[in-house]
């Protein structure tokens, strides 16, 4: 069957059709996990209790999620961009630099602290957190007043599209002499509204329950539809240009998303607000969904961007697009699936049994406190017997005939039950004392390599949740920032870069960039890092320091670039407040001044010359040290022979040549044989050493 272009209503059909099924998916099928993950986060539980018995819950899901989280949002926020722009070829070096540093930017100037708090945490709670990212042209409206305008001024004003006439009045008529000459022309006051419109890149954390993806969907590289709900009013849609009555018959929705979702992370129910005061504020569904379809009949399916609304999903405008605004955070993803778990899903049955452990602990306490009486009621009165105050007196003619019930303990088998499942706890999500390295018991009783990797297994799953959360969303959200700023750039965007203030052309990054993840398992550790960087340093500081700017290894934009990242580990990001940025102007010239310097002590000035020197120096010095070794074995089985004949000195002599050609041939120098063949043929008292 030949592709046709499709009508307005087959559009319509197939797009509304494709969100109802995947709602339904949600809402059936992933809505009611989700529900129940948020209830166990708020400290409710499915365990029953009996009147008058303990109601406490253990709030292990919530205790874990908050302990969790800060060290996630370290993890993040400590080093310089959790993920990075890689180029492919040295042409594509500075692009990808400055890339990253743009999304980074961009990121932090959408208040990036609170998106990131917002995903990790749905992830942690709700399966999937999810950040969108696009472009707004948000329209800014000031109001001006002008006295004193003249006729052109006014009406070019008037033509002006951006402005709009609130009021005006002609303050001074124009007076015209009887030869039809201007004596004074006419002045005008007038309030004008001035709209100038921005364009920027933003980026929100949406709530879970508000998107939606079919229910055969992997990834957001592999899906048929998915989309954002939202709840807006009819005067939204009105703004962007659709017909008033055909919106307001849309409209009138009692809700946007699954209801009991939506109330189980308020806690109560959203409002219908003045939708019988005002038309244009009544409530209505508006859904964005990106679904690839064949519109045109060419045969291949291309993406676009469909505006619906109101409870039908009925399509008010489609458009083409090349990307996907979304980004999706999780923890711990399902392969071959697009929704994994989240943390509190894993916990959940451990969070049951804990609360079974801790109510039958305090009921038996309770209990034990007060104990219940045994008595005969012929001997006894009652009401004294029944009376629970404090020194309070049981009349009887028979003492023998009071006694309490004798309740035992349980916290030998309770305490030990409760331990078994906080330590379980630990295992799957790595949250605990190991994680935090404050193990006391652990300390104590363990060499430092034991220690070290106790830690280092109870961050791992940590460490792994990062790194996922890096490898999926982080870098799906930047990578959409990217192609956002090449699609709509701004000539006159300035960006500050290392201390300076530079114009910024996402045109110039090219596609032709990988991504690489900086966090998580598989990258070196926050202290790791910060000694490695140190050492480099004191590398970097000895080389120039010995063989100046003309060292061929080392410039000072290096040495800035690592005093810059050793600050950033240190929590100093502001690094320009402390370090100027580099001018490439004065480093040539300090280059330059090397060279002519060099030229003058008849030096050829090669800029790889003075490191060919240091390795050169380095062999040699490693090649006497190993020569000093082998020197020093000789003295010692030479003192251990004491008065042997000459024939095994002169064999001694003849392995220590042999060694000294093994290093001249290992390090391409040479040693002063002779001259540690002297110190050997000296004369010996052979009780201890030389004479």
């Amino acid at each position: 069957m030949k592709p046709t272009k499709l009508t307005e209503d087959q559009i319509s059909n197939a797009v509304s059709q494709a969100i109802e099924d995947a709602v339904s998916f949600i809402e059936s099928e992933i809505a009611p996990d989700r529900i129940t993950a948020q209830k166990y986060f708020d400290g409710k539980t499915k365990v029953s209790h009996e009147e008058g018995r303990s109601k406490v819950v253990a709030t292990k899901c919530r205790d874990t999620v908050r302990a969790i989280k800060p060290a996630l949002m370290r993890v993040f926020l400590q080093s310089g961009s959790p993920v990075e722009f890689v180029p492919r070829g040295p042409q594509a070096v500075q692009a990808a630099e400055q890339a990253t540093k743009y999304a980074k930017y961009v990121f932090n100037r959408n208040n990036g602290f609170d998106v990131l708090s917002d995903v990790i945490h749905d992830a942690l709670v709700k399966k999937v957190g999810i950040a969108k990212v696009y472009y707004d042209e948000t329209e800014n409206v000031e109001i001006d007043e002008y006295t004193g305008l003249t006729e052109e001024q006014f009406r070019l004003l008037e033509s002006d599209d951006t402005a709009e006439i609130i009021e005006s009045e002609i303050t001074q008529e124009a007076q015209i002499d009887p030869m039809g000459m201007m004596v004074s022309p006419a002045m005008y006051d007038a309030k004008v509204a001035m709209t100038s419109s921005r364009g920027e890149i933003k980026i929100k954390s949406i709530a879970p329950e508000d998107f939606f993806v079919d229910r055969d969907a992997i990834s957001l590289d592999d899906y048929f539809v998915c989309g954002h709900r939202s709840e807006g009013v009819v005067g939204d849609l009105v703004a962007m240009g659709f017909d008033f009555d055909k919106v307001f018959e849309l409209g009138g929705t009692g809700g946007v998303v699954d209801e009991e979702e939506d109330f189980a992370r308020r806690g109560y129910d959203a409002a219908e607000t003045g939708s019988n005061i005002d038309p244009s504020m009544r409530k209505i569904e508006i859904t964005e969904a990106y679904m690839k379809m064949d519109i045109q009949g060419t045969g291949v399916p291309r993406l676009y961007k469909f505006l619906c609304a109101g409870d039908n999903y009925e399509v008010l405008s489609h458009e083409l697009c090349d990307y996907n605004p979304f980004s999706v955070f999780e923890v711990d993803p399902e392969p071959h699936t697009f929704f994994g778990r989240s943390l509190v899903d894993i916990i959940i049955d451990d969070q049951d049994a804990a609360t079974s452990l801790m109510r039958g602990l305090l009921d038996n306490i309770a209990m034990i406190n007060n104990p219940r009486l045994v008595i005969n009621d012929q001997a006894v009165e009652i009401g004294d017997a029944l009376n629970n105050e404090y020194g309070a007196i049981i009349r009887s003619t028979d003492v023998s005939q009071v006694r309490e019930l004798t309740v035992g303990s349980n916290a030998t088998i309770a305490l030990p039950a409760m331990q078994f499942f906080d330590e379980a706890v630990r295992g799957k999500t790595g949250v605990g004392d190991g994680a935090a390295g404050l193990n006391a018991d652990a300390l104590h009783s363990q060499t430092a390599a034991g220690v070290n990797a106790a830690v280092t297994a109870a961050t791992a799953v940590g460490e792994l949740m990062a790194r996922v959360l890096a490898e999926g969303g982080m870098k799906q959200l930047f990578k959409t920032i990217a192609t956002i700023a090449r699609q709509n750039p701004n000539p006159d965007e300035m960006m500050r870069i290392d201390g300076e203030f530079i114009p910024v052309d996402p045109r110039s990054w090219g596609v032709e960039m990988d991504m690489e993840t900086t966090v998580g398992i598989g990258n070196n550790k926050h202290e790791e890092r910060m000694m490695m960087l140190q050492m480099m340093q004191q590398q970097q500081m000895q080389v120039y320091g010995a063989y100046g700017p003309q060292n061929g290894l080392v410039t000072l934009t290096n040495i800035r670039n690592t005093a810059a990242d050793l600050m950033t580990l240190g929590g100093l990001p502001n690094v320009d407040r402390y370090l100027q940025p580099m001018n490439p102007q004065i480093e040539q010239q300090m280059q330059q001044a090397a060279a002519q310097a060099a030229q003058q002590q008849g030096q050829q000035g090669d800029p790889n010359q003075a490191f060919l020197q240091a390795e050169q120096m380095k062999a040699q010095t490693r090649a006497q040290v190993d020569m000093q070794k082998a020197a020093m074995e000789h003295q010692r089985k030479m003192l251990e022979m004491a008065s042997s004949d000459d024939l095994s000195r002169d064999k001694m002599a003849q392995d220590l040549l042999v060694d000294a050609a093994k290093i001249l041939g290992q390090y391409g120098t040479s040693v002063d044989v002779a001259q540690i063949g002297a110190q050997q043929a000296a004369p010996r008292n052979f009780n201890g050493g030389q004479m």
